[in-house]
């Protein structure tokens, strides 16, 4: 996984409940992310993708950073498959060389595919894995709860934040 956001945490809890080895690579050096993956049994890289330890078969990609998906598209193993399953809300410009990465994805016998929906079995199959999920675990996804009336604060990201919830209280 790259990426140890909600989205990257609830990857690596379906890869460990499936048994799978599993990589969580992000920026972060301490705190509740790499807490969260080891006490799922996973393992917890800070740093770029590049830097990986492993070649990994399958990437999900959770940062909706481009440079992140190009560098995960590197670093994994031929034959292997790359998920993008975030969108960047940036304007960042990455210079890229497309024959270049269309030589290196075909020849490494490489797939990019992109993930937004999801199908009625799929919802099944989250509730079910969610339900098999330490509850105190689930518990710290979110890191702050703030209400609407908290300002500018609402909207900045703080060190330790993992998934922030605005709480709207009935009219």
């Amino acid at each position: 996984m790259t990426g140890a956001g909600p989205i990257g945490l609830l990857a690596a809890l379906l890869g460990r409940q499936r048994g799978l080895e599993t990589h969580v690579v992000d920026v972060v050096t301490d705190g509740a992310k790499p807490r969260m993956v080891g006490e799922l049994g996973a393992h917890y890289h800070a740093g770029p993708v590049s830097e990986l330890p492993v070649v990994p078969d399958i990437v999900l990609e959770c940062t909706g950073l481009g440079e992140v998906a190009i560098g995960a598209a590197r670093r994994m193993a031929p034959g292997g498959v790359l998920a993008l399953t975030g969108i960047s809300q940036s304007g960042r410009a990455a210079e890229t060389h497309p024959d270049e990465m269309n030589k290196a994805l075909v020849l490494g016998n490489k797939a990019i595919v992109g993930s937004v929906n999801a199908a009625r079995r799929h919802y099944e199959q989250a509730a079910t894995a969610l339900s098999l999920a330490d509850p105190d675990w689930l518990a710290r996804l979110v890191t702050r709860r703030l209400r609407p009336d908290a300002g500018p604060s609402v909207l900045q990201k703080q060190p330790g934040d993992i998934k922030v919830v605005v709480e709207m209280s009935p009219a």
